[in-house]
């Protein structure tokens, strides 16, 4: 099924990319060297905006996610949500990935290249600090910024509100006994504060403004047509909120880049690994099930990507600010956006190969 039978208003034709998104890599770097740089001349104002939180959820960042979904959100049609049954191979496949593979995977590859491949350059005071902050990176899906990924993949928007919010009730469940086992811990702490916050900021209330700015627009005498051109011209401002999160995001962290560059780059190994191995596992398994390449291209992001907000918040709480696990973690933030848009291009890449060769 297209993109556009499930209550996309985009029309029917292939939308040729722009120039601000074929380079959307360049400006993606552009962003890490200005954050960093930004947080190096201005340290007081950036520890100001960074210090802006609720539940561990960075306030400036959790707006700029706002403008960056809510245009997205604006694409569902509730009508339609019934139709989501038809594409219940591609959540099978994304729930494999996410719960059963992704967590144990990392263990794997943390004890492989943390313990054992690494281990002579890193301090071996922390070496379980750092997995067990891999770990935690791996044990819950990402829940806001797979709507940017779906939508540069012209993902199926209901398939991915649906996955999302699934994914979400079965974190409330399972990612506390995932990491105990994996960590040998048998009583872990979830900051449910952050879990919470986090699903209602990034999912229930960009959806109700979404729908009710969708409602609006559809009320109108050329509801369709109104509502296409509001989505067009808000989308540059989706983009331009995904490059603000990255400077904001790196100008937080770039200390910490700055200080352990070797730690840092050693830790991204593992988790470069991971992103790639999760998202070709989920994409070929959903082409061994037929899935429709708008199913397969968010089915294959949601299982590579992190929810790197919970995993920061639960790191520092088990292990402190100052831990292996917490850097472990926040390296989980500086590789997330540039993988996952090169991942998202590898995606477009090979949607030819993958309609074509459809089993």
């Amino acid at each position: 099924m297209s993109q556009e039978s499930m209550g996309n208003v985009n029309g029917k034709g292939e939308q040729p990319i722009g120039f601000f998104e074929r380079w959307l890599s360049l400006w993606v770097f552009f962003c890490i060297f200005a954050g960093v740089a930004l947080g190096r001349i201005f340290p007081a104002p950036v520890r100001f905006l960074g210090g802006l939180e609720v539940a561990k959820v960075n306030i400036p960042v959790g707006m700029l996610i706002w403008v960056m979904i809510v245009p997205m959100l604006m694409n569902i049609d509730f009508k339609s949500l019934h139709e989501v049954r038809r594409h219940w191979r591609g959540m099978g496949v994304t729930l494999f990935i996410n719960w059963m593979v992704k967590p144990f995977s990392m263990a794997f590859l943390g004890w492989f290249f943390i313990r054992h491949l690494f281990a002579q350059w890193l301090p071996s005071g922390q070496i379980d600090n750092y997995i067990a902050g891999l770990i935690l990176l791996a044990a819950a899906p990402c829940t806001a910024m797979v709507f940017v990924w779906s939508n540069l993949v012209k993902g199926d928007s209901v398939f991915t509100l649906t996955q999302v919010a699934l994914n979400d009730v079965i974190m409330i469940f399972a990612f506390a006994p995932i990491v105990g086992v994996l960590l040998g811990i048998s009583s872990i702490t979830v900051p449910w504060e952050t879990l919470i916050v986090s699903v209602v900021s990034y999912i229930v209330l960009p959806l109700v403004i979404s729908q009710l700015w969708r409602t609006r627009a559809l009320r109108h005498p050329h509801g369709v047509a109104r509502l296409a051109k509001t989505i067009k011209t808000l989308h540059p401002f989706t983009l331009a909120s995904l490059l603000a999160t990255l400077v904001l995001l790196f100008a937080f962290q770039g200390n910490a880049l700055m200080k352990q560059p070797v730690i840092i780059l050693l830790l991204a190994v593992p988790i470069l690994f991971q992103v790639f191995f999760n998202a070709g596992l989920a994409y070929w398994l959903n082409h061994v099930f037929k899935s429709d390449h708008c199913v397969a291209g968010p089915s294959a992001l949601i299982g590579a990507s992190n929810f790197f907000e919970l995993a920061v918040a639960v790191a520092i709480s088990l292990y402190g600010f100052e831990s292996g696990a917490a850097l472990a973690t926040v390296v989980g933030v500086l590789v997330e956006v540039p993988v996952m848009l090169f991942v998202v291009n590898l995606v477009n890449k090979t949607r030819f190969w993958y309609e074509a060769s459809a089993p």
